[in-house]
């Protein structure tokens, strides 16, 4: 297990932990990552991660992904 930020771009990863306060993860959750699901990184720019998660593209921060482990 690796957090997000590690992953290669363009590579499918699957979503096995997803960590922080009940807040954060709450969060994520809404946002679609879900423990399951599928997530892609498109690109990474300055201090965020470009992610493809349920056919969106979502820009979330470098802490945020460091939270989702794949």
């Amino acid at each position: 297990m690796l957090p997000l930020t590690l992953a290669n771009e363009g590579e499918e990863n699957i979503i096995k932990k997803i960590g922080g306060s009940e807040k954060v993860k709450r969060h994520l959750e809404e946002l679609g990552f879900t423990v399951g699901g599928s997530v892609k990184i498109i690109n990474t720019l300055g201090g965020n991660v470009i992610v493809n998660v349920k056919d969106a593209r979502i820009a979330i921060s470098r802490e945020a992904a460091q939270k989702i482990m794949v």
